[in-house]
């Protein structure tokens, strides 16, 4: 655990930094990979269980109820390695996206230590909170558009049912190369990127101010990076999850769209407010939401996971150096 009085962005070299960021990332996305599949399917699913008007136009999609029926189903039909659908992109993202997030976070912090500091007091201008947030959202928007043709070929491998759109991922490149050009590799750019600076900024400022607080308690089900981190992963996941789930929707566009396990994903067009009017129009509020049990499931053991590896890691590579150095 980090001592008392550090704070996560005063901590380790840039390469310790993007080291433990690595690690982090990489061990995080193998555990919650399952969680992660079920949650694109289900935001992906157009139609419900309980409304019999919407099974119209199926195509022989399947139907998603809940978590754990749709664990069940996936399992049942695709087999228990269906679970880790995509994770090989997803692998590569998180590694890279958790190393230019931690990296940026402190190159910002950085910076806007230099550019609010007081020289006569050695203190920034800015609140702590606020300097959190600025460095949370930025690294959250250079992560994401840095690493964003890996998470759309996550997601287009997740959604792959039996019947393969895409043979491997050098296939995968490929065809969208060929038929997508260079946008198709960023279809839902514009979501993603609305979704994660405010994600990161709240998440970064709900951490950053409870962890230390949460790492003086003895708690009895985990430390205090911990649960801090489940803590503001919680409250920042609910507040953008529709624009999540715009982006998974938009990712899926072109000329694959009718060849996902959901067969029926509508033609979205117009950008993220005209997908937005789509939904609601056509599967009201609670459409926006399709997925969110689930992503906040994964969000606490995904967070957690991350914080904690991220901070034992560095810690580790950091009194390494210090015995080297000795």
């Amino acid at each position: 655990m980090s001592k008392p009085d550090q704070r996560l962005q005063d901590e380790g070299s840039r390469l310790q930094v993007v080291a433990a960021g690595a690690t982090a990332g990489l061990i995080s996305r193998f555990v919650v990979a399952p969680l992660d599949v079920v949650k694109i399917r289900l935001q992906l699913q157009t139609h419900s269980l309980s409304d019999p008007l919407t099974h119209v136009d199926l195509r022989g999609s399947p139907i998603y109820k809940g978590t754990i029926g749709t664990f069940r189903h996936i399992v049942a039909n695709e087999g228990v390695t269906a679970l880790w659908k995509g994770n090989v992109p997803a692998e590569m993202l998180y590694v890279a996206y958790a190393s230019v997030q931690f990296t940026t976070y402190r190159s910002s912090t950085m910076l806007l230590r230099r550019v609010f500091g007081d020289e006569e007091t050695g203190q920034t201008r800015l609140p702590k909170s606020a300097e959190s947030f600025i460095s949370g959202a930025s690294a959250g928007a250079a992560a994401t558009a840095a690493t964003y043709p890996l998470d759309l070929l996550r997601t287009r491998f997740a959604a792959q049912g039996n019947d393969r759109v895409y043979a491997s991922l050098r296939r995968a490149v490929r065809d969208i190369a060929r038929d997508e050009g260079v946008p198709g590799f960023f279809r839902g750019l514009a979501p993603a990127l609305g979704q994660i600076v405010p994600f990161m900024g709240i998440f970064f400022a709900v951490y950053e101010s409870a962890r230390l607080p949460l790492g003086q308690l003895e708690l009895p089900w985990g430390t205090g990076d911990a649960t801090a981190g489940v803590m503001a992963s919680i409250v920042a996941k609910t507040g953008v999850f529709p624009l999540d789930l715009v982006r998974k929707r938009i990712q899926v566009q072109g000329p694959t769209r009718s060849r996902y396990v959901h067969k029926n994903i509508p033609e979205y067009a117009g950008g993220t407010v005209a997908t937005v009017r789509r939904i609601l129009e056509r599967e009201g509020v609670r459409g926006l939401y399709r997925g969110l049990t689930v992503g906040l499931i994964k969000a606490a053991p995904a967070s957690a996971v991350t914080m904690w590896t991220y901070e034992r890691v560095l810690n580790f590579l950091i009194s390494k150096g210090e015995k080297n150095g000795a």
